[in-house]
């Protein structure tokens, strides 16, 4: 598992990332303080605080997923 720190300030970067991250198998979570959601799950992401940077786990790391997220990382 690799985790990474996302930048999802808009909605149009949920749509976006959401989008991007269906294009994969495996899973990937967003964790904030206490709170951990399915980062495939655009209401999920929704539940969170957005305004702030998100750590996302990625559970089966690989270059071309991290290629996909880059404009999104921080």
């Amino acid at each position: 598992m690799k985790k990474i720190k996302v930048n999802l300030n808009s909605i149009d970067k949920v749509k976006e990332f959401v989008n991007i991250l269906n294009t994969f198998d495996g899973d990937f979570d967003l964790i904030t303080d206490r709170y951990v959601v399915d980062a495939k799950s655009i209401m999920g992401i929704f539940s969170l605080d957005i305004s702030k940077d998100i750590e996302l786990a990625i559970h089966n790391p690989s270059a071309e997923v991290e290629a996909a997220l880059a404009k999104f990382t921080v």
